[in-house]
């Protein structure tokens, strides 16, 4: 698992997974890689991308553009998150708890990936399924877009919680 942070721009980038694919042909075999990575601003918006090239430093530049497009919002309150959710994406699941000050982001690879990206600084996570990152990423994100504030609820239901 190959790692990086850039902070160029504001933006977060980190590596999550490079896979190597081969092609056998005529004269031998034939390389091509595959690049998994997550962007995020730190401050509530995280993406993912998914690059495929010959090398991988443009299969990087491919899937960071990605990511860098496919941002989404994500209600964060501090340093956690608001409420416990739960997110699916085909055979994996991942389950996200808020924890208190301190605690750190209590993750796997992929999943701590994007909950650094996104600015969680405490969290505890589990993963069920599928050990696979692409999956998990997914996961995680979907997870993420279904939380809400107590503030965005109370407005779209027109009452006061207590």
């Amino acid at each position: 698992m190959a790692e990086q942070e850039t902070y160029g721009g504001e933006i977060i980038e980190k590596v999550v997974k490079i896979k190597r694919c081969a092609a056998v042909v005529k004269g031998g075999r034939r390389f091509s890689f595959a690049a998994l990575v997550v962007a995020g601003d730190g401050n509530g918006r995280v993406g993912w991308g998914y690059g495929k090239a010959n090398e991988v430093p443009p299969s990087v530049e491919k899937a960071v553009k990605e990511a860098q497009r496919s941002m989404v919002e994500v209600s964060l309150e501090e340093a956690t998150i608001p409420h416990p959710v739960t997110g699916r994406y085909g055979a994996a699941k991942v389950v996200l708890v808020p924890a208190s000050p301190g605690t750190g982001v209590i993750a796997g690879a992929a999943v701590r990936a994007v909950c650094e990206a996104v600015g969680i600084h405490d969290i505890l996570t589990k993963s069920f399924g599928s050990p696979n990152p692409v999956t998990l990423v997914k996961a995680t994100i979907a997870a993420l877009e279904q939380l809400r504030k107590r503030s965005d609820v109370e407005r779209l239901r027109g009452v006061t919680l207590s």
